[in-house]
């Protein structure tokens, strides 16, 4: 009886093991897979447009290496910092759903010392697209240390447009021959960085931009390019000699496959275009050139043919004249509504048109000086950094040692007065739809950047907005995008629903006016403090300033 009691416990806990085993074989399979890369981040010179200069490489490439993946995959990042400053990456575009933890930006980040290693972890969730990182700290992303996130669609998913026959990086932007702590410095001077030495696309400029031949295509095929503006000053204009561009994708948004000579691409902005090798066999010109600016710069490269032995044609196209075609041509993107994007229903399954809009947040770009020196702001406060990420002060509750919330009004003042510089946090209410509506008086470009969300860009125009200007949006199938551009003495007007908990940064791309403060973080909190709305703070997350030793808050609630 004992040997066969012992035989029954011995085939029941059998039994228990292998359920056991199927139950985390399942698990783990259910979870998303993983892509690991391990990062060394270092200076090195490199001669770009005529000038050997000191450029922030990443495993000794410029630029960085592509992050190629797919929607919700886990993207660990092991980076070692091997520079003389403190180091931040952003992945601009990314929404990181519930984990602001990985934004990378001074105000939820601590910085990476020399010297040392952080690892990141962060998903795609429920994206897909063209997207790019940099580096976010001080005003190093001018040399360097940028690179392209291409995230595509999961196998079931269908796409809106056929396999190309290959799918090829276009990073295009100004580039200046400064070094990134001297332009700190005149900034920190008052002085301005001036205007850029030329145009770069894929790490080349000048004569290097133009040879050895950029990309060799086969006739007969389509090519797929993710065209991103990396730049920190300058819009761009890019088109290719002799061949139309088919428009695909926007900002991680399928968008109306309409054809294009040229496009603008601003500064923060990626696009997907598939191009026809329909020419005849030559070398073929691939131009970005700077837009809206006095003395215009432009760089090209080449486009080779298989087996082509002839030279580009002498007529390099020239771009667009005026920022009035810019603004039709912005007018001229639609949403997709009928493709899938991340998820299997359509993109325009969400009908953001007959949302009611629950508050209106109104930010004019405001330039001033204080104690003699140019700052930018919105609504009269200029944004400062301070030790302690504001994150972190919120999640340990010390925030009132490290700035206070809503020091900006949701209206511009009615009369401009001294500039006020500190940390700029303003709440948002936890999944209402809200309205924003951007005003640049400036008599140059600027294009914004909202962190962690996708917003709908309703609307643009001249002049001051006023809520007629509402008749005029479009509330059907205006691009699902996370960067806009708003054209000198004009408005532009975005709607989203603020639903991601975290502190997120909205921004200028404009890295120069960033720097001086045209910046702002939004405070989104669930009052659930459930971990179905917002992850813990990451086992790994660095400390410094005032939440150093601090014992760790309570655990968020579980989902």
């Amino acid at each position: 009886m004992t040997t066969t009691m012992t035989m029954r416990r011995t085939a029941a806990g059998g039994v228990l093991l292998l359920a056991l085993l199927l139950l985390s074989t399942t698990v783990a399979r259910a979870e998303d897979p993983y892509v690991f890369m391990e990062w060394h981040v270092t200076y090195g010179t490199k001669n770009i447009v005529g000038t050997p200069q000191k450029v922030i490489l990443i495993n000794d490439e410029f630029p960085g290496p592509r992050i190629n993946c797919s929607s919700n995959n886990n993207i660990v990042i092991n980076v070692f910092n091997q520079l003389d400053q403190p180091l931040l990456f952003t992945w601009n575009g990314i929404q990181h759903r519930k984990n602001s933890w990985q934004d990378g930006l001074p105000g939820t980040n601590c910085p990476v010392a020399p010297g040392t290693n952080y690892t990141y972890h962060w998903q795609p969730k429920d994206q897909i697209g063209t997207f790019f990182y940099f580096p976010s700290v001080g005003m190093q992303r001018v040399v360097g240390g940028f690179g392209l996130i291409s995230v595509v669609s999961r196998l079931l998913i269908p796409v809106p447009y056929d396999p190309p026959a290959d799918d090829l990086q276009v990073l295009i932007g100004d580039w200046f021959t400064k070094d990134h702590a001297v332009m700190a410095g005149l900034l920190d001077a008052g002085r301005s960085i001036g205007r850029p030495a030329g145009v770069l696309i894929n790490g080349r400029g000048g004569k290097e931009a133009a040879n050895p031949p950029m990309f060799t295509w086969e006739a007969a095929k389509t090519y797929q390019l993710r065209i991103c503006n990396v730049g920190i000053k300058s819009s761009l204009n890019f088109r290719i000699q002799g061949h139309d561009m088919k428009l695909v994708e926007m900002d991680g948004s399928h968008t109306i496959q309409g054809l294009y000579e040229s496009l603008d691409v601003h500064v923060g902005q990626c696009m997907s275009v598939l191009v026809d090798a329909d020419q005849k066999p030559a070398d073929y010109l691939m131009v970005a050139s700077t837009r809206f600016m006095a003395g215009p710069s432009s760089v090209s490269a080449v486009i080779r043919y298989a087996g082509s032995n002839t030279p580009p044609a002498a007529n390099v196209p020239e771009p667009p004249a005026g920022w009035a075609w810019s603004i039709n041509q912005w007018r001229s993107f639609r949403w997709n509504l009928t493709a899938s994007a991340a998820r299997p229903n359509p993109q325009g399954s969400y009908h953001y048109g007959q949302i009611n809009i629950t508050r209106t947040i109104k930010l004019m770009v405001t330039r001033g000086h204080v104690e003699g020196k140019l700052r930018y702001g919105f609504n009269g406060v200029s944004h400062v950094d301070g030790d302690t990420p504001l994150k972190l002060a919120e999640y340990f509750n010390v925030s009132d040692q490290v700035f206070h919330y809503n020091q900006m009004g949701d209206e511009p003042p009615a009369v401009n007065g001294p500039m006020h510089v500190v940390p700029n946090v303003i709440t948002a209410e936890f999944r209402t739809f809200i309205e924003v509506v951007f005003e640049n008086p400036e008599k140059s470009m600027d294009s914004v950047h909202i962190d962690g969300y996708a917003f709908f860009a309703v609307g643009m125009g001249p002049g001051k907005w006023t809520a007629a200007e509402r008749k005029t949006y479009n509330l059907l199938d205006a691009v699902s995008r996370h960067t806009i551009q708003v054209y000198p003495r004009s408005w532009s007007a975005v709607m989203l629903t603020f639903d991601n908990a975290g502190m997120w940064n909205v921004r200028t791309n404009l890295w120069e006016r960033h720097y001086l403060g045209e910046q702002l973080y939004m405070s989104v909190v669930s009052p659930a403090r459930s971990l179905r709305d917002e992850y813990n703070m990451p086992e790994n997350a660095l400390r410094c300033g005032k939440v150093v030793g601090l014992p760790l808050p309570p655990s968020y609630l579980p989902a």
